[in-house]
């Protein structure tokens, strides 16, 4: 059993040769800005602000690990599909996420994030598409589903099955409603 309350911020790093040293399996984040990344690091792990929440698009530009319970590393991507300030934030992820996929050894499972009021983007399409075929195991994990209604959320299933998305992998969740997360928590797990 995973305590994901004991968890710790260990460092932030501009790539995978800088990694923590521990070997720990991973667990990795990834997704569009403002999906909610910090948001639902918080809710996973039982904390207000471990991951730093933003009002601004783009504010993630390292990896940042997360120790949990001594048992795997959380590590928070980059998001994409936003770019400010002259940074190219889909090229910094893109170079990053190669880079990781390529050397990392100990990635068990990657967490996708997709908000419930948007449907699949360009970019997401593209991590799946990567994930099915160098066989990376994954969870579509759906962020803020109190902010839709259920006629909202069958479009949104419908639009997930239409892409041929395996629908077992899917997690609906809200960090406003703790059995979303518990459920999430114990699918990690279970990839453990």
């Amino acid at each position: 059993m995973i305590n994901f309350a004991n968890v710790t911020f260990i460092k932030s790093a501009p790539g995978i040769s800088d990694a923590p040293k521990m070997g720990y399996p991973e667990v990795l984040i990834v997704g569009k800005s403002n999906v909610g990344k910090s948001s639902l690091i918080n809710a996973l792990c039982n904390r207000k602000s471990l991951a730093f929440t933003s009002s601004k698009p783009g504010h993630t530009r390292l990896l940042n690990y997360y120790d949990v319970d001594h048992k795997f590393y959380l590590v928070d991507a980059p998001g994409y599909g936003y770019a400010k300030g002259g940074i190219d934030l889909d090229k910094l992820f893109g170079e990053m996420m190669s880079n990781y996929f390529a050397e990392s050894k100990n990635l068990k499972l990657v967490l996708l994030l997709i908000d419930s009021r948007r449907e699949l983007s360009k970019n997401d399409i593209e991590i799946l598409d990567y994930m099915n075929e160098y066989d990376i195991n994954y969870y579509i994990v759906v962020t803020k589903s109190d902010k839709v209604n259920q006629k909202e959320k069958a479009k949104l299933e419908k639009h997930l099955k239409e892409s041929n998305v395996d629908m077992s992998k899917i997690y609906l969740t809200s960090s406003l409603e703790n059995k979303t997360v518990i459920k999430l928590r114990s699918g990690i797990e279970k990839a453990l």
